[in-house]
């Protein structure tokens, strides 16, 4: 779809979405740069091999040592606090000959109704309609070797709507307008990885027909920052379940995943799921079976299977769709982070082990103190 509508680009692939080494590893093989948004991101990203040219730094909480070598390193760095520009000021005084190119967060409003944010304000970068991007713009503007070269417009979307992405793209023409900035770079991330939700063959024609106003793909580079939509449709969460209670009339199913595991903030009305029986034989239909986690927590049910043939031990509840964010999210309460196998279409490879008490202790103090 890139190499269709905009073929001047470059992936940096979300870690705070599924920072799993095997993967993230994977994908730098595939060309993606690493797109991280704290110190602990930057130095997981250096571990894996990744240059600091090869990292996009993106994000409130940054630190100023990772900072300073990705600036100096002409990685990519998207600015998102005026604090940060006080770094750059230093930088560029310790490096006067150096040119440092940056880009820049713009926080703006659009679509009511369609951010997660609904009416509220978003909190992060420099908001265009208040005069910070300004502000921001012209401190940038007083320090002699830096080059404002990109601008970043992520903007987290509920409805996930082509509109949404045009609207993105519209600002970003604006910008180039009022304040006649050659970029060298738009960035931002994207939504997809749902069934009969838009996805990226949806997103960038309607993006390259928008930016062609303003932009040209032989001069301006699209950042693709895709976490969750590129992940989520290969991936599964494998539950057992490992006993049937009947208590006060209701039917409780018992597994050994959790909704911590796959819903660890507790928002989701539903899941993608199948089931997997153990054996065929023929089985009555329940009104109403409870699905539940292995926690001693009244809230782990993950929902009510109504109408459906009995479950019982042994049964496996497969969760879809659960790549992103889940992992990365999941909390090491009652059970330790679960085994992470990858299919290669042979056979099943494990990428990570089940997590043993030797792991959970890994750098812990014993001695008395």
């Amino acid at each position: 779809s890139l190499n269709q509508n905009w073929n001047n680009y470059q992936i940096g692939y979300s870690f705070k979405t599924n920072s799993l080494p095997w993967l993230v590893t994977y994908l730098k093989n595939k060309g993606a740069f690493a797109e991280v948004v704290s110190d602990d991101e930057y130095k997981l990203a250096k571990y894996l091999k990744f240059s600091d040219n090869e990292i996009i730094y993106n994000g409130p909480y940054k630190e100023f040592e990772s900072f300073r070598n990705v600036v100096l390193a002409n990685g990519i760095i998207n600015l998102d606090s005026f604090r940060e520009i006080e770094w750059l000021k230093t930088i560029s005084e310790e490096n006067p000959q150096t040119i440092l190119k940056v880009g820049i967060r713009v926080n703006f409003k659009m679509c009511p109704g369609e951010t997660t944010m609904g009416e509220e304000s978003g909190r992060f970068g420099f908001c265009y309609e208040t005069g910070k991007f300004n502000d921001a713009i012209l401190e940038l503007q007083k320090i002699p070797n830096v080059k404002i070269s990109g601008l970043h417009l992520h903007s987290s979307s509920k409805s996930r709507s082509v509109n949404v992405f045009k609207s993105i793209a519209l600002v970003a023409c604006e910008i180039k307008k009022n304040y006649k900035i050659d970029f060298e770079y738009l960035g931002g991330g994207y939504c997809g990885g749902i069934k009969g939700r838009p996805e990226y063959p949806d997103y960038f024609p309607v993006i390259g027909n928008t930016l062609s106003q303003d932009f040209s793909p032989a001069s301006t580079k699209l950042i693709v920052e895709p976490g969750i939509s590129l992940i989520s449709k290969c991936t599964t969460f494998v539950s057992s379940i490992f006993d049937v209670r009947d208590i006060k009339g209701t039917r409780y199913i018992m597994t050994d995943g959790s909704r911590f595991n796959i819903d660890p903030t507790m928002i989701k009305k539903s899941y993608f799921y199948h089931i997997d029986y153990c054996d065929d034989t023929n089985r009555s239909v329940l009104d109403e079976q409870v699905i539940s986690g292995f926690s001693c927590m009244e809230v782990d049910r993950l929902f009510k299977l109504c109408e459906n043939k009995e479950l019982k031990p042994g049964d496996k509840i497969v969760y879809e769709n659960v790549g992103g964010y889940t992992m990365s999210l999941n909390p090491l309460f009652i059970q330790y982070f679960p085994a992470v196998y990858v299919n290669n279409n042979s056979k099943m490879v494990c990428v990570r082990k089940k997590w043993t008490p030797e792991y959970y202790s890994a750098g812990s103090e014993f001695t008395e103190l």
